[in-house]
């Protein structure tokens, strides 16, 4: 709840200081995995940026957020509405085709996270494509009022173990976009879920 009090707080900061990174690099790790027209879930969508420029392309966009200002504003920017909605009580089962959580669950504390990514896994059709990305490192950490889980490529693999159907296709890391955090490093997964 601590880091959701401080997107609730600082909203537009955020959203003024996220919008407008690059982040075409990690589009193309997971946009050409989909059909045209692929139905993503947006998980954490913050500012909105990711999921305006899905919807831009022509897929089908489901945005959620744990903070309600965040859900707010981000409605706002892509012109449909944002379901306000935390991890945990996530509700859906085979409904995406690709699920988009972009510096999100890194928010979820390592005790609640099995439980957080196995609703996201009943979330995905089989076939389906998972990209998500921690902030790279061992352990928690609170930091100007959020709370952060890192992860690293051993750690990661340990949870989806424990996810059926669920297994890793690539992990790498890259540095953070924003010009400010370049010394900042980022656990980034593509997931995909088979048939059990």
């Amino acid at each position: 709840m601590t880091s959701i009090k401080y997107y609730d707080q600082h909203c537009e900061a955020f959203v003024e200081n996220t919008r407008a990174v690059d982040m075409d690099a990690l589009y193309q790790r997971f946009l050409p995995k989909l059909k045209a027209g692929a139905h993503i879930l947006d998980a954490g969508c913050g500012s909105g940026r990711d999921a305006r420029h899905f919807a831009s392309l022509g897929f089908q966009v489901t945005a959620i957020d744990g903070s309600a200002a965040m859900a707010r504003c981000a409605s706002e920017y892509i012109g449909h509405p944002v379901r306000h909605l935390q991890f945990e009580a996530l509700d859906y089962n085979a409904v995406f085709d690709g699920i988009w959580a972009c510096a999100s669950l890194l928010h979820i504390p390592q005790t609640e996270l099995p439980t957080v990514m196995n609703r996201m896994s009943d979330a995905l059709k089989n076939g389906g494509f998972w990209y998500l990305s921690f902030k790279y490192g061992e352990g928690m950490v609170t930091r100007n009022g959020r709370t952060f889980t890192n992860m690293t490529e051993h750690a990661l693999q340990s949870l989806v173990a424990n996810l059926s159907g669920i297994d890793v296709l690539q992990t790498w890391q890259t540095t953070d976009n924003r010009p400010s955090r370049k010394d900042e490093y980022w656990l980034n997964a593509l997931l995909i879920k088979h048939p059990v």
